[in-house]
C-alpha cells in the first residue's frame, strides 16, 4: 500500500514493507547490509528497530507535511507531489544510517553523512519523486534524533587536510552527477531538472522537433533540432555527459590536492553562475512582476548552487597547494583543437559533395564552433548544413567527441602527476643514513632503484617510498637517529596529506606498529620475518638434521660455497646466474616480483654479497644474496635476499648455501642473519584473527599453487629461527582498495594482461589441487 501526503496512519505503517521497483530493492538491500549490522552492534536489535521505526514514522510525516504546505503555495512541483502515492522502506534506513554515523570514527562519520545527505539532496532536488522527498526528510530526521539521543559527548575533531579535500571534492562531484540523475530519470521533476540541461544535454526527441517545425515562426530552430535529432546515439550521449565528466575529473584533481583542479573548477563554477545569473534575471525581467515563491526556488537555487561551491573553493583554497605540470595539458588541448580544426574544415572541404547543402571553406570555418558543443546546445548556433554520408558524418560527429576527450584525458593527467621534488642526491644521502644508524632487517632496501625519498626537517631521519595510485608506500622502518625515527611517522604522514596520498607502511616492526596503534592507525600483520641468532649457533642436534645432511651431501659431490661481489664475479659464474634466474622465470611464466624482493639488478649494490654454490666444473647450482644491515657505522647483520637454484643441480642447494653463509658470517663477527619475510604467511601465535587478518591468511592459501609463500615460510624453519612479526600500518580503512592494489602493482609493476590471466589460472587450478606447488625458490 503506497503512502502520501494524505494517507492515514495504517498506510503510513505498512508504506516501509515494500519498494517501488526491482532497483529500489536492491539500494534498500544495500543500506540493509552496509548499516544494519553496524547499528545492531552499536545499540542492539530493540533499540535500532525503534530507530529505524521512529526515522520512518517522523520522516515520513515531515515529509507528507512539507509536500501539503509546498502545495497551498502553488508550487507547482510539490502540488504534483500532493497527490502521488510511494512505498519507501528506505526513509526509515537512511534515517538509521545518519543516527548511526555518530557512533563511527570521526573521518568516516564526516563521510557517511556528506555522501548520503548530498545523495538525498540530489535525488529529492533533481529526480524529484515523492519517494525522494520522503528520503531527506527521513534523513534528516535521523540526524536529529542521532544529535539528541545517539550522541556521545567527545567534541567532534577538525577535519585533516586529506579529509577536508575529500569533502570539496565530493560537493563538486554532486554538482556534476545530479545533471546525470536527471538525465537518466524517466520523469525528472524535482526542482532543479532544468538545470541538468546546463550540464548534461538532452538530445530532443521527435515530438520535440514536430513542434518547432509545426511553428512558421521558428523556422531556425526547427533547422536545429532536426539536425541535433539526427545525431547519432553513441556521439550524442557521450558529448551531452562531457561537461559532467569534466567536472568529476576536477572533483579527483581537488581529492588529490591539485591547484591546477582548484583554478579549473573555479572557474567553471564562476562561469556558470554568470551564466545562471543572466538567465535568472532575464527570466524575472520576463515575468514582468508575476515572479512566485516556486519560481524563485526553482530559478534562484540553481545560481546559488555553484555560488556557493566557489565560495567553499575560495575559503579552502589553501588545502590545494600543488603545482601540478600543465605544460602537457596545453599542449595536448590546444594542440588538438588546431588538429581537429583543420581536419573538419580540410577533410570536409575535400567531402563537401556529401554535405546538404555543400558548404563553401567558409561556410565550414563558421560552422567550426559548433561542432565542440554538445547537441543540446547547437540551438544556440545558426545551422548551415548537415551530414548525409559516411565521412562527413563521422568529421560531423566525432570531431567534438575526440577532442573533449582529448581534453578530459589533459584533465586527468594534470591531475593525477605531481612534480616530485628528489634531489639526485637523495638516494646518497639515504644511503649515508643507512649505513650511520642502520634499521631493521629490510633498511638496506631503502636504497634500491625506484624509491622516493622524505627526509626529517633536521636530516636525521628519511622514509623510503614509493607512490602507487596516491599510495605513498614505505620499504620497512624509518631509518635514522632513534629519537627522529620516533617524529619521522607524523611528519611523513603530513608530507603525504600535503601531495593528496595516503600514507601506508608496510613490513614494519612491532615497536613502530605500537606507536602507530596508539594514534589510531590500523594494523595488520602482513609477514613474518625469521631470523638465526649466530652467537650460539651450532648444527647438533635432530632438529638441524636436513641441514647437516646438505652440508655433507655437497661435500661429497665436490659442491663448494665461494664467496662474490657480483660486479667483479668472472663472467662465467654470472652468465650461468643470468640463465638460472631467466629460466626460473620462464618456468613460472609470470614476472619477477619487485618491491621488497630483489632480482638481478640488486645484485649489484654497494656492499652487497652474493654466495654461489659451484662444483669441480665450475658449474653453478645455486647462488643466494646477502644484504648488509648496519648499526653505528659497522655491519652487524645480514639479510637474505636473492636465491636461486639450477633446476637439475644439486638438490639441497639452499640448505646448503644458507648453512655455509651462517658459518662464515659468525666466524667474521655478524650478530646475525635475517631469512627476510615470509609474505602472507605467519607464526600461529594462538590469536584468533579477525575481519582483514582472515582474508590475508585466505590470499596466502590461495596464492600457494604459485609462489609458495607458505612452503617458503615452513623451509626457513629448518634453521630454527627467531620470529619478529612484520606488519602494515594505515591511517584511513576507507583505503584498503587502493592499498591492495598498491601493493600488488608494487610487487608486480610489469604483470601484463596475458600474465594476469596466466597468473589466475594457475591459482585456480592449484586450489583444485590439480597440480603439485612448483619448488620454491624466492624467498620474501
Amino acid at each position: 500500500m503506497g503512502f502520501g501526503a494524505t494517507s492515514g496512519p495504517w498506510t503510513l505503517l505498512t508504506s516501509a514493507l515494500w519498494c517501488m521497483n526491482l532497483l529500489g530493492y536492491l539500494g534498500t538491500t544495500s543500506l540493509l547490509v552496509l548499516f544494519g549490522p553496524i547499528a545492531e552492534r552499536e545499540f542492539g536489535s530493540t533499540r535500532a528497530a525503534l530507530l529505524f521505526a521512529a526515522s520512518h514514522v517522523l520522516g515520513c510525516l515531515a515529509g507528507a507535511l512539507v509536500v501539503r504546505a509546498g502545495a497551498a503555495t502553488q508550487w507547482e512541483w510539490l502540488s504534483y507531489l500532493d497527490g502521488d502515492v510511494a512505498v519507501v522502506p528506505s526513509v526509515g534506513l537512511v534515517g538509521l544510517a545518519l543516527a548511526t554515523s555518530f557512533r563511527l570514527p570521526p573521518h568516516w562519520r564526516r563521510r557517511v553523512r556528506l555522501l548520503l545527505i548530498i545523495g538525498l539532496l540530489v535525488l529529492a532536488l533533481y529526480s524529484g519523486y515523492l519517494e525522494d522527498v520522503l528520503r531527506l526528510a527521513g534523513g534528516l530526521v535521523g540526524l536529529l534524533i542521532g544529535a539528541v539521543v545517539v550522541r556521545r559527548t567527545s567534541a567532534p575533531s577538525a577535519p585533516s587536510h586529506e579529509e577536508t579535500r575529500v569533502l570539496v571534492a565530493l560537493l563538486l562531484a554532486a554538482s556534476a552527477l545530479g545533471s546525470v540523475v536527471a538525465l537518466l530519470s524517466p520523469y525528472a521533476n524535482g526542482p532543479l531538472a532544468w538545470f541538468a540541461d546546463v550540464l548534461a544535454v538532452p538530445q530532443p526527441d521527435a515530438d520535440t522537433v514536430a513542434s518547432y517545425c509545426a511553428e512558421p515562426d521558428l523556422v531556425e530552430m526547427c533547422r536545429s533540432a532536426t539536425v541535433q535529432a539526427s545525431y547519432g546515439r553513441f556521439p550524442s550521449m557521450v558529448m551531452s555527459v562531457l561537461p559532467a565528466l569534466v567536472l568529476l575529473a576536477l572533483a579527483e584533481g581537488l581529492r588529490r590536492g591539485r591547484r591546477f583542479a582548484w583554478w579549473a573548477a573555479l572557474a567553471v563554477n564562476v562561469a556558470m553562475a554568470g551564466l545562471l545569473g543572466w538567465y535568472v534575471v532575464d527570466l524575472v525581467r520576463l515575468a514582468d512582476g508575476s515572479v512566485t515563491a516556486g519560481m524563485v526556488v526553482e530559478y534562484g537555487v540553481p545560481f546559488l548552487l555553484p555560488v556557493a561551491i566557489v565560495v567553499v573553493l575560495l575559503l579552502t583554497r589553501r588545502q590545494f597547494p600543488l603545482v601540478t605540470p600543465v605544460r602537457r595539458f596545453w599542449t595536448l588541448t590546444v594542440g588538438g583543437l588546431l588538429a581537429l580544426s583543420a581536419l573538419y574544415v580540410g577533410g570536409g572541404y575535400l567531402v563537401r559533395d556529401q554535405f546538404s547543402p555543400a558548404p563553401s571553406f567558409a561556410d565550414l570555418l563558421a560552422d567550426l564552433p559548433a561542432r565542440f558543443l554538445p547537441p543540446g546546445y547547437l540551438g544556440l548556433l545558426p545551422m548551415r548544413f548537415s551530414a548525409d554520408d559516411l565521412v562527413a558524418t563521422v568529421l560531423f560527429e566525432y570531431t567534438g567527441v575526440v577532442f573533449w576527450v582529448v581534453v578530459l584525458a589533459a584533465i586527468l593527467q594534470a591531475s593525477w602527476r605531481a612534480r616530485h621534488t628528489d634531489l639526485a642526491t637523495d638516494a646518497a644521502r639515504a644511503r649515508a643514513l643507512v649505513q650511520r644508524h642502520g634499521g631493521s632487517s629490510l633498511s638496506y632496501m631503502t636504497t634500491w632503484r625506484g624509491n622516493h625519498y622524505w627526509f626529517s626537517e633536521d636530516g636525521r631521519a628519511v622514509i623510503a617510498y614509493r607512490v602507487v595510485a596516491t599510495i605513498a608506500l614505505t620499504v620497512g622502518d624509518p631509518i635514522g637517529d632513534p629519537q627522529a625515527r620516533r617524529d619521522a611517522v607524523r611528519g611523513f604522514a603530513e608530507f603525504c596529506g600535503h601531495h593528496g596520498w595516503t600514507p601506508c607502511l608496510y613490513s614494519i616492526g612491532q615497536e613502530l606498529r605500537d606507536a602507530v596503534d596508539a594514534h589510531g592507525w590500523s594494523t595488520v600483520q602482513v609477514a613474518e620475518d625469521t631470523v638465526i641468532p649466530l652467537a650460539e649457533l651450532a648444527f647438533t642436534g635432530k632438529k638441524w638434521q636436513d641441514v647437516r645432511t646438505a652440508l655433507n651431501k655437497a661435500a661429497k659431490a665436490g659442491v663448494t660455497a665461494e664467496w662474490w661481489s657480483y660486479p667483479d664475479a668472472p663472467h662465467a659464474v654470472t652468465d650461468q646466474v643470468r640463465a638460472i634466474s631467466e629460466e626460473w622465470v620462464a618456468d613460472k611464466g609470470l614476472p619477477e616480483m619487485g618491491f621488497t624482493l630483489g632480482g638481478l639488478e640488486e645484485l649489484s649494490g654497494d656492499g652487497v654479497r652474493c654466495l654461489i654454490a659451484v662444483d669441480a666444473d665450475r658449474t653453478v647450482h645455486g647462488i643466494t644474496s646477502w644484504l648488509p644491515v648496519y648499526r653505528d657505522g659497522e655491519v652487524v647483520g645480514w639479510t637474505l635476499d636473492f636465491m636461486r637454484r639450477r633446476a637439475d643441480g644439486f638438490r639441497g642447494s639452499m640448505e646448503f648455501l644458507i648453512a655455509s653463509a651462517a658459518t662464515t658470517l659468525k666466524e667474521e663477527g655478524a650478530g646475525f642473519l635475517s631469512l627476510s619475510g615470509a609474505p602472507l604467511a605467519r607464526l600461529d601465535r594462538g590469536e584468533r584473527p579477525r575481519g582483514l587478518q582472515k582474508l590475508l591468511d585466505f590470499t596466502g592459501r590461495v596464492l600457494e599453487p604459485v609462489y609458495g609463500f607458505r612452503s617458503l615460510f615452513a623451509f626457513k624453519a629448518k634453521f630454527q629461527p627467531v620470529y619478529h612479526p612484520m606488519f602494515m600500518a594505515y591511517p584511513d580503512s576507507a583505503a584498503l582498495p587502493r592499498i591492495a592494489n598498491a601493493v600488488s602493482r608494487a610487487y608486480l609493476p610489469d604483470l601484463s594482461a596475458r600474465q594476469g590471466l596466466r597468473l589466475a589460472s594457475k591459482v585456480i587450478i592449484g586450489w583444485e589441487g590439480k597440480r603439485d606447488r612448483p619448488v620454491v625458490d624466492q624467498p620474501s
